[in-house]
C-alpha cells in the first residue's frame, strides 16, 4: 500500500512540469500566431500607406495608415519582449537542470573515487582469495563471492551512469548556449523594432505638421463630411421606418397579430431565423473587405490634427487598398441602393430586424430585392483623390445604431 501511496505522489509531482511545459507551449503557438498576425498587418498597411503616399499632398488616409503601422509596430515589440521572457524561464530551467546535473555528477565522482579506494586494498587476486577461502562455511563463500561480484558491477554500473550523467550535462550546456544566443538575437531585433517605431512617430509627427498647414480644408472637409453624415442618416432612418411600416402592413394583410412592437420589425418565421442567426454571431462575422484595418472607431472622436473639432461616426471607417471589392457580412436581402453626396454610392442590406450598410462605394454589382450570401461581392471600394480608400461600414437594428466593430471577428 505504502509503494502505492509513493507512486501516486510521484506522478503527481510528475504532472506540475507536464502542466507547466503544456501551458507554455500553448502560450508560445499563440505567440506564433500574433507574430504572423503582426507581419500580415503591416503588410497590409505598408501597402495602402504606399497607396496615399502617390499624391504629394499629406492627407488624413495617410496619417491613418502611419497610425495603425505605429499601433502594429508596439504590438510587435510587445510580442518580442513575451518571447524574450519565456527564453529567459527556459535559460533559468536550463541553468538550474545543469547546476542540478553537476551536482550529481560530483557525487557520482565521490562516490566512485571512495569505491575504487576501497577495492585498491584488495587490488590483487591473492587478498581476493585470501578473502574468500576465509570463510567460516560454505554459504559464508558464496555470499562472498556474490559480494565481489556485485562490488564489480557496481563500479561498472556506477562508470555507466557517471558518462550518461556527463553526455546529459554536455547537451544542457549546449541549450544553454543556443538560448542564450536567441536572446541576445531578440535583444539586437527588439533594438531595431524600437528604432523603427520612433522612425514612425517622426514620419507621423511630420505628416501632422503638414495637415495643421491645410486647417482650412480639413475644416472644410469635416463640414461636408458631416453633412455627408446628417444626409445619410436621413436616408437610413427613413428606409427602416418604410421597412418596419411594410411589414406590419403585411402581417396586418395576412391576418396576423404583430409582436414586434412599436418601432420594430414584424418578423416573418423566416425572417426571423435569419435575425436569430445573425445575433448568434456577433464578434464573429466576416468583415466587409477583405483586407484593411478600422481607420476610424464607432461614436464621437477629436480630430487627428485640429483642436476642439470632434467628429462623429455612427459607423466605422475601414481603410483598405485600392480596387478593394465590399462583400455582404451575412446573407440577407438588398433593401436599397442610393447615392449620397459625400458618401457615394449606398448599399443597405436586411437580415431581419438587423440592418448593414456599406457606404463609399464607387460601383454597386448588386440591386434592391436580391438575395444575397455571405462573401457576396457588392461593389467597389471608392478612392478619394488624396489615394485614400476608405468604405463607411454601419450596423443597425430596427432604428438603433450599433457598434459594427463589436460585431465583426477580431482581426
Amino acid at each position: 500500500m505504502k509503494a502505492l501511496y509513493k507512486l501516486a505522489f510521484f506522478l503527481l509531482l510528475l504532472s506540475f512540469p507536464l502542466a507547466t511545459l503544456a501551458q507554455k507551449q500553448k502560450s508560445k503557438a499563440q505567440l506564433q500566431k500574433e507574430k504572423k498576425e503582426n507581419l500580415n498587418r503591416i503588410k497590409e498597411a505598408n501597402r495602402i500607406l504606399q497607396q496615399t503616399k502617390v499624391q504629394k499632398q499629406a492627407s488624413i488616409g495617410q496619417l491613418n495608415a502611419i497610425k495603425e503601422k505605429i499601433t502594429v509596430q508596439k504590438g510587435v515589440i510587445r510580442n518580442i519582449s513575451k518571447e524574450i521572457n519565456y527564453i529567459q524561464s527556459d535559460v533559468e530551467e536550463t541553468e538550474d537542470k545543469v547546476t542540478a546535473l553537476q551536482n550529481d555528477l560530483d557525487k557520482l565522482k565521490k562516490e566512485y573515487a571512495a569505491m575504487v579506494y576501497a577495492a585498491s586494498k584488495t587490488a590483487n587476486s591473492y587478498n581476493k582469495l585470501m578473502f574468500v577461502f576465509a570463510s567460516d562455511s560454505f554459504n559464508q563463500l558464496v555470499m562472498r563471492l556474490r559480494y565481489l561480484q556485485q562490488y564489480s558491477e557496481g563500479r561498472k554500473k556506477q562508470v555507466a551512469q557517471i558518462n550518461k550523467t556527463q553526455a546529459v550535462l554536455t547537451d544542457q550546456l549546449n541549450v544553454l548556449e543556443s538560448k542564450k544566443k536567441q536572446k541576445e538575437s531578440l535583444l539586437n531585433k527588439q533594438l531595431a523594432e524600437n528604432k523603427n517605431l520612433q522612425g514612425l512617430k517622426v514620419q507621423q509627427d511630420s505628416v501632422v505638421s503638414k495637415l495643421s498647414k491645410q486647417e482650412q480644408n480639413l475644416k472644410q472637409e469635416v463640414a461636408q463630411r458631416q453633412q455627408s453624415v446628417k444626409k445619410l442618416d436621413k436616408l437610413i432612418a427613413d428606409i427602416v421606418r418604410e421597412e418596419i411600416a411594410r411589414a406590419a402592413r403585411e402581417a396586418r394583410a395576412a391576418g396576423k397579430a404583430s409582436s414586434a412592437g412599436a418601432g420594430k420589425v414584424t418578423l416573418t418565421p423566416e425572417t426571423a431565423l435569419i435575425s436569430s442567426s445573425f445575433a448568434g454571431n456577433k464578434g464573429h462575422l466576416s468583415w466587409p473587405v477583405e483586407r484593411g484595418f478600422i481607420s476610424q472607431g464607432f461614436g464621437r472622436h477629436n480630430h487627428p490634427v485640429l483642436k476642439g473639432v470632434v467628429t462623429e461616426n455612427r459607423g466605422i471607417d475601414i481603410q483598405t487598398t485600392q480596387g478593394a471589392t465590399a462583400r455582404a457580412i451575412f446573407e440577407g436581402k438588398v433593401l436599397t441602393v442610393a447615392s449620397v453626396p459625400g458618401m457615394n454610392n449606398i448599399v443597405m442590406i436586411q437580415h431581419g430586424e438587423y440592418f448593414t450598410v456599406y457606404a463609399k462605394l464607387k460601383t454597386v454589382s448588386v440591386s434592391p430585392g436580391q438575395t444575397v450570401k455571405l462573401k457576396d461581392v457588392i461593389g467597389t471600394v471608392y478612392t478619394d483623390p488624396n489615394g485614400t480608400t476608405e468604405l463607411q461600414f454601419q450596423v443597425w437594428k430596427n432604428s438603433a445604431n450599433l457598434n459594427p466593430a463589436t460585431w465583426l471577428l477580431h482581426k
